[in-house]
Parts: structure tokens; sequence; C-alpha cells
């Protein structure tokens, strides 16, 4: 990393975490915790990793659960090697526009039955543990089965998630039957229990993940959907399977910085990182230079998401053009430095979420990223198994034109993007956020504070956010929102070129729930930071 930036400073709000013999960021204290106890119990980093998003499913299901998709890359340290796992689900082999449009659809519906797609996550860890793990899911998931039995005292983050959605006129009545048995929001240091979801981890143990997808917990889930007029049948769950996949990459102030292929929006955050690499930005991340530099590389980014981006398997491009250099140089020769650009063309060619990371002693690293999507997702609980269903296929289009349109047994654009940064072949940072459509502009915004201007984890995490999109108003406006504790002048000067600033509190949580490790290789020590606008901690030893 570079030296601190000379300008403005940048209190921490937490002390940055400094270990040697291993680490785990995550959202929750408990998931942490339960990620350390993996390590001190002989396990590595993909142990921890398992754990800590198992415990995060029972103490922060509005983010994450069995019925969502879960993507990771991993570093082993035994071969040097990286390795990404798409662990996405697909639609069903009955969803089709057509039908879709005979249900009464005209464009994707947000919650409901016909949202949901074939939750990957448990097919994720299997594949995962099965060739990086050391310990097994029977130990990893100990953890969290001993939580959902026994019970946990209820935090303000689920508190506020309890209280939003059980007033939602579209939740389901599973959802209200699983967390609100008594019909009443339980207050913040209640305890609550999932015997459900227990005996459901409990039947993957015994039985084994194939149970999931082949077994007694697939007949449970097809039945559900069965009685629910849902299209997702035991054939489409049979069918699933994980990917391993080749991480991309481009170079970014000294660094490699890698990042999921499609179906994630990882090429989006590679675009935007690696117009911005060699433009002159501000004295501080913070500046107004720096900020409508990077606004302006995230709107050339997402002007390609939307047009390429979707299931490889049916892109019109090569994944990889997006981001060759000299078609990065294109696109940031578009940029205007002085002004902002109301909108953007894509280029032209001829031919809510939980993140966690953790780290071993043996140098083995993981960035772990896990979803509903839209906190409890689709609304739906798989009556008697606990299990809270995504609503990820929203994400598809009904417009047959459109690059993620809907179509049978396809994997809809992902937000979830964990990534990881090398330095001459070795991990040199590890990060990622939830937040959807403002994950890779916090990948762009934290890396930039880290790798250019050199502030430390916690620091970089802490650091007031922006983030750039149409405005959830009639007026659909792009919006450039800001946290309150940004400088006056930034925000004076931005309005001055053009963007539309809107200033919000001081942390909020639409910016996301950010974890990362820093690696020093000089010392072997690890420098752990945990998003204060979570409940989370970076936990090490």
């Amino acid at each position: 990393m570079t030296p601190s930036t000379a300008g403005r400073s940048f209190p921490q709000h937490r002390p940055v975490t400094l270990a040697r013999r291993g680490i785990v960021a995550a959202p929750h204290y408990l998931a942490a915790e339960a990620g350390l106890d993996l390590l001190k119990a002989g396990g590595n980093a993909l142990d921890a990793a398992i754990a800590a998003n198992a415990m995060l499913q029972v103490v922060f299901p509005f983010v994450c659960g069995l019925g969502g998709d879960i993507f990771m890359i991993i570093y082993e340290a035994s071969s040097g090697k990286l390795y990404g796992l798409n662990g996405s689900g697909r639609s069903a082999q009955a969803a089709t526009i057509d039908r879709y449009r005979e249900l009464g659809y005209t464009t994707m519906p947000t919650y409901g039955v016909h949202t949901i797609t074939v939750p990957g996550c448990v097919s994720g860890w299997n594949e995962a543990a099965q060739r990086f793990g050391r310990l097994g899911l029977a130990q990893a998931l100990a953890p969290a089965i001993a939580y959902a039995e026994e019970g946990f005292a209820i935090g303000p983050g689920l508190h506020a998630a309890l209280t939003r959605v059980s007033a939602h006129p579209e939740t389901h009545r599973s959802w209200h039957t699983h967390f609100l048995p008594d019909g009443t929001v339980p207050p913040i240091g209640a305890v609550m229990r999932f015997p459900t979801l227990a005996h459901t981890l409990r039947t993957i143990v015994k039985e084994g993940p194939e149970t999931f997808y082949r077994g007694a917990i697939a007949e449970q889930i097809a039945a559900f959907f069965a009685r629910e007029g849902g299209l997702i049948t035991r054939e489409d769950l049979a069918a699933h399977q994980s990917e391993w996949v080749q991480p991309l990459s481009v170079p970014f102030k000294g660094l490699t910085i890698y990042e999921l292929p499609p179906n994630t929006q990882g090429i989006t955050a590679l675009q935007m990182l690696g117009i911005l690499d060699t433009l002159p930005l501000g004295d501080d991340p913070l500046s107004p230079q720096t900020v409508h530099l990077a606004v302006e590389a995230k709107k050339l980014a997402f002007a390609d998401r939307a047009t390429y981006l979707t299931d490889p398997l049916h892109m019109r491009i090569h994944p990889e053009q997006l981001v060759e250099l000299d078609y990065l140089a294109q696109r940031r020769s578009l940029i205007n430095p002085e002004q902002a650009q109301p909108s953007v063309a894509p280029g032209s060619f001829t031919g809510d979420t939980i993140y966690l990371c953790a780290a071993d002693k043996d140098g083995n690293v993981v960035s772990l990223i896990q979803s509903n999507y839209m906190g409890f997702g689709s609304g739906l609980v798989v009556d008697d198994a606990g299990i809270v269903l995504q609503n990820r296929g929203a994400y598809f289009s009904l417009d047959p034109n459109a690059a993620n349109r809907l179509e049978p047994g396809k994997r809809t654009l992902h937000t979830l993007i964990p990534s990881m940064a090398l330095k001459d072949g070795r991990p040199a940072m590890v990060f990622g956020t939830m937040g959807g459509d403002g994950q890779a502009q916090t990948h762009l915004q934290v890396y930039t504070a880290a790798a250019h201007f050199g502030l430390n984890i916690q620091q970089a995490i802490e650091l007031p956010r922006w983030l750039h999109g149409h405005a959830y108003d009639a007026t659909g406006a792009e919006t450039l929102l800001v946290e309150g504790r940004f400088p006056t002048e930034t925000i004076h000067t931005l309005r001055q070129m053009g963007h539309l600033v809107q200033e919000g509190d001081a942390w909020l949580t639409a910016m996301g729930y950010a974890q990362g490790i820093v690696f020093d290789p000089s010392t072997g020590v690890m420098q752990g930071g945990s998003d204060p606008r979570a409940e989370g901690i970076a936990a090490g030893w």
C-alpha cells in the first residue's frame, strides 16, 4: 500500500484489528467469533468462512440464508493459485416470458413465489469444503446449529428488519409463521430461536448436502412450491450444480485486483477500477476531483453492465473484452474531468447480502458473499424447514430484447461480488461489501482509499461513502447520495460540476456493510477492518 495521504485527517470510529494466526471479519460479532473458533480448533480459512456464513443465517437472516446464493474467491497458499466459485442458482425450466405474461406480469415481480430461483448456497458450501476445507461441514455448522436451537439475543439490525417486513403487505404467511409465531415483533435483547432451521442444518450434516437438492429436504422444498403455485420443481433442484470459474483482473495502483466473471457484476467493479487507475485523482479520497472521476467511471461501467452482463452462456460478447486495457482506455477518454455527464452510452463491440472474509496462519484466504437479495428475499420461508427463499429472480427482465431477460434454466445477473487483490502473486487485500448495485461502487472507493491514498483498512471502510444511481421517486433522476460526514466544500464543488447531490445521514446502511483484511508480507501481520454500519467485528488471534 502507498504512504498515507497528506490531505485531511481521517479519524477512526473503531481500531483496526491486528493478528498473526488468523482473522475473520463479518457483519455480526457472533459470526466472526464462530469463524475464529474454527481457526483455533485447527480449521483453515475456508472452514472459518463457512462457520461464519452459517452463523449469519441464524443471527442475520434478513440478509442471507439457506435459500440464497453464494460466491467465493479462494486463495490456496500451498499452490499459490486463486479459485472462483459461482454458487448461484437458475430459474425454473418452466420460467419463460410468455408464462409470466400468462400469470399477469408485465414486469418482473419484486416479491413472492415467482421471484425465486434455485438456492445455491448449500451446494457452494459443499463444493468449497470438499476441495479446500479441513474440518468438514459438521464442525463448521455446529455453532450455527447451537445458536438456532438454544437462542440468541436479537440485535438492532434484525429488530428493524422484522419490524419493516412484518408490515409489508406482500410478506407471505410462511414468513410470519417462522419469524413471528406469536404475531408480534420481539424487542431488542429478546431471545429468538429457530428450531426448524436447526433441524434442517442437522439434516444437511447427517445426510449430506445432496439432501438439499435430491433428498428429503428437496422433497420439502418442491412440495412447498407445489402448494404455493411456484414454478420450481424437484427436477429443477436436482439439476443444480455449483461451478468453478476463473476470476478476472485489472491492474490498479500497484495491485492486481480480482473479481468473478459474469453472471456477477464483478466486471463492473473491474471496469471502474481500470478506468480510474491512470486518471489524475485529487489530494485525498474525499476531494471533489477524486469523487467526480470515480462517479464518471461508474456511469461508463454501469452502461456496459446494463447492455451486456447476464449468464455468460447468454452473453453477446466475451466477458474478457470488457476489461481489456485498450477498451478501458477508450472508455476512460469519454470522461470530462470538469463536468458531470447526464448519461452515457454503452461501449461498442464488433464481434441485501452479507460479505465476510477469513485468513489463516498458513496464508489461505477466503472472500465470501451470500445473499437473499432484498432483505428477507421473496418473503417466503419453506414450511417446517426454516429456509428463507431468495427473490433473486426479480433481477431478470421481461423485455425479450434485454441481455438479462428471463429464460428457462438461466442464471440472472448478480450484484454479489467477492474480491481479492494480489501483489507479486500473494494476497495484499481481501475485501467486499453488501449493498446491491452499490457493491461495485464501494469496491472502487475502498480500494482507492487503501491502495492509492494509503488509509488503513478500518479507515478506508469508515470513510464517508457515496452511492450513485436513479432516485426512488417520480423523477427517477440520476442522484449522487452522500453520507452527511462528507466535506461541505466537496458537495458544493460537485454540484457546480453538474452532479445532483443528495445529502443523507452520517452513517447510511444503504452504503452497505463492508469487511476487509490487508496483509503485510514482511511481518505476516494481518490487518482487519469491519463496518460500523453493521454489528460486526474483525476477530483475530
